[in-house]
């Protein structure tokens, strides 16, 4: 995996969004509820997968770890195993191959013998792990925190990701989008419509989120449980497709389960404030340009799971 070792030019940027100009793509953000029990979540996002190909999706994002329903119980973690977790990227990843459809998928993994993570699989078109973003600001006890923060190709764009509460970090985005990322998956699982005092930060974040770098946010959450609104595997849905210039382009409801589509137009995600904040001649430039260092370019497939 190559680090950045200085912030790129102002010309490779525009070298890069050359590449992009004129070119649309069919992004989806899947609302659903799942299982603690990964081989029978995988069974509901293999539908799903299904439902975005045939609507002509070119890439789809799932809720933050959808496998296991986003399970929280301290005896659901002491007891957890790789194995399951394992078998169905797999077979997400070999669902991603035959449909032609490149895929975020909220799960949780161990690396090293350490683990587990509360982590993102970044699958492409052909079935090829990009790589992984691992929550870096978590907002529970059972994963352990991430400790990179990369830039992968996925359908043929620069993107970055975050987890649910790493929303709340603006620089987990400013970075990635200095260096090039033009898309940001945000797949979360918030809290639900009982803590009805967070829903209007929710909702602002991710608007922000894309408006101050300029970029595109693809946020895939959890609805919410008509039927149990204290489950953990529940949230309060709203997931949405923001437009760099801060529109919300499409956005579901509290309750449905359901795909969020939208044609965007890639050459509309400059980067350009993004770039500005490294850029300009600020008492923050030093700074910026130290952190952008931090990011690291993963663009390179290979098919480990």
């Amino acid at each position: 995996m190559q680090i950045y070792n200085e912030p790129p030019s102002l010309g490779k940027l525009r070298r890069g969004l050359y590449r992009c100009r004129m070119a649309l793509l069919r992004v989806a953000a899947c609302q659903l509820l799942t299982s603690p029990d990964p081989s029978v979540s995988v069974v509901a996002v293999l539908e799903w997968m299904e439902n975005a190909r045939e609507t002509g999706c070119d890439v789809v994002a799932f809720p933050e770890a959808c496998l296991c329903g986003y399970a929280a119980g301290d005896d659901y973690w002491r007891q957890a195993q790789p194995v399951p977790f394992l078998e169905a990227e797999q077979r997400v990843q070999e669902a991603a191959r035959k449909l032609h459809l490149a895929v975020v998928l909220g799960t949780v993994h161990w690396e090293d013998g350490e683990g587990p993570f509360n982590s993102l699989l970044a699958v492409d078109r052909d079935g090829l792990v990009r790589g992984r973003y691992s929550k870096i600001h978590l907002a529970e006890s059972w994963p352990l925190p991430g400790r990179s923060l990369p830039v992968y190709e996925l359908a043929s764009v620069a993107s970055c990701f975050l987890v649910c509460h790493d929303i709340r970090y603006p620089e987990l985005v400013r970075l990635p989008a200095a260096v090039g990322a033009r898309i940001c998956y945000y797949c979360s699982n918030e809290s639900g419509l009982l803590s009805e005092q967070k829903l209007s930060a929710y909702r602002a974040m991710p608007i922000s989120r894309a408006t101050e770098n300029s970029i595109f946010l693809i946020m895939a959450n959890a609805p919410a449980n008509a039927h149990d609104l204290h489950s953990s595997s529940q949230s309060h849905g709203n997931s949405m497709i923001v437009h760099p210039d801060g529109r919300v382009l499409a956005e579901a409801g509290h309750f449905t389960e359901q795909l969020v589509v939208a044609d965007i137009e890639l050459s509309e995600a400059t980067g350009q404030l993004a770039r500005r904040a490294v850029d300009d001649d600020t008492i923050l430039h030093d700074w910026m340009r130290a952190g952008v260092r931090l990011v690291q370019n993963g663009d390179q497939g290979d098919d480990r799971s």
